[in-house]
């Protein structure tokens, strides 16, 4: 299994690619990726490399970037078990309502740790969640009993288990960073985390400044 060092070295080369493209939310393969790869096929290599690391998204001749790909390499380098775990996750529903989240939230297994979206919610009362992120131990065993419980593995769920990490030491950091490696919406968590807990870690993203100044507004406003 490769480090997060040799993981980061492998995909340099697509991470530059990433940081060639002007911002925007879908990308032709054909007019934004050949035009900075030089070929369609150093362009679909490019995007395989972030592929591998939960940073693009391929289908057919469009491509996604998560926006986590434009943070800085040390950034990046803290986000890679987050990014990870984001894309072995299995998401799972039954009733497809919030009581799938209820019962998850009930029963719990030892060692979990539940991320986005509720955790963000807890602690930062700013985006209305939508989906339960839960960090387990045995992922393979929870989603036995979930199954048990006739709920459905899929992709329309809003309970999503995610490999537990060895090392979380700060829950507020974890989370945080898991807001940054999620993208979307979630970066505008990951900004009110920082304006609110800032001083409880050491790693800080780089954000738009739109979207600062977006969330400290939000934030004036509600409190």
């Amino acid at each position: 299994m490769q480090t997060i060092t040799e993981m980061m070295y492998t995909a340099e080369s697509g991470i530059r690619f990433a940081s060639k493209l002007t911002p925007k939310i879908s990308y032709s393969v054909k007019d934004d990726a050949v035009p900075i790869a030089g070929s369609i096929s150093t362009a679909y290599r490019r995007l395989s490399l972030l592929e591998n690391l939960g940073l693009a998204t391929i289908h057919r001749s469009q491509f996604q970037i998560n926006r986590a790909a434009r943070q800085p390499m040390y950034i990046l380098e803290k986000l890679v078990p987050s990014l990870i775990a984001l894309k072995n996750a299995k998401r799972f529903g039954r009733k497809y309502h919030i009581s799938d989240i209820n019962f998850v939230k009930n029963n719990l297994p030892d060692g979990s740790f539940i991320t986005l979206d509720y955790r963000a919610w807890d602690v930062t009362k700013f985006q209305t969640p939508l989906d339960l992120y839960v960090y387990v131990t045995d992922i393979e065993k929870t989603a036995k009993f979930l199954k048990d419980n006739d709920f459905n593995e899929g992709t329309k769920g809003h309970v999503v288990l995610l490999q537990k990490q060895p090392n979380i030491k700060n829950d507020i950091e974890q989370v945080y960073l898991d807001c940054i490696a999620k993208g979307g919406r979630s970066i505008l968590d990951a900004i009110a985390i920082e304006l609110k807990y800032g001083e409880q870690f050491d790693i800080k993203g780089r954000f738009d400044i739109q979207d600062i100044l977006k969330v400290q507004d939000d934030m004036q406003t509600t409190s």
